[in-house]
């Protein structure tokens, strides 16, 4: 069934014209052309497809487009500005966090909101908050390094 879902993505108003039953990912992708979120696993273990729904991060690769009518998204192109980008994105670029970059979009995405709720978070904190992010890279500790830069 084909319908009309309305819902925020970014501080912007998006009508989706994809059927209900597709995903948020789908819509993100195929119809707003936003790069961050990715499909990896499909099955929302990974946490490529990381996005903010309300302020909560969410899978979005299984995230049904009824489920997000009326919801505000923000994904890590809404997290920062390219004059003005967010301190996460600034720290894992000074901290090279990132290798293939696969993971990152969601990774920064979790961890905006880990800061949100705890701005001075310990290394466990920061290591219980990616607990569902797979980054088959190994660049782990310069991803632990970036948070806690950005929440110095």
């Amino acid at each position: 069934m084909k319908n009309s879902i309305m819902f925020e993505v970014n501080a912007r108003p998006h009508t989706s014209a994809l059927p209900e039953q597709c995903t948020l990912l789908q819509s993100l992708r195929e119809e707003l052309g936003l790069n961050g979120p990715k499909l990896g696993c499909g099955e929302g273990e990974c946490g490529a497809c990381t996005v903010l729904v309300d302020g909560q991060p969410q899978t979005s690769c299984n995230l049904p487009l009824w489920d997000v009518k009326g919801k505000k998204i923000t994904t890590l192109e809404g997290l920062g500005t390219d004059g003005l980008p967010h301190r996460l994105q600034t720290a894992f670029i000074e901290e090279n966090a990132g290798q293939c970059g696969y993971c990152l979009s969601g990774i920064i995405t979790r961890a905006a909101a880990l800061l949100r709720d705890n701005p001075r978070p310990s290394r466990e904190d920061i290591i219980a908050g990616l607990e569902k992010h797979l980054c088959r890279c190994g660049a782990h500790e310069r991803i632990i390094r970036a948070i806690q830069k950005a929440a110095a």
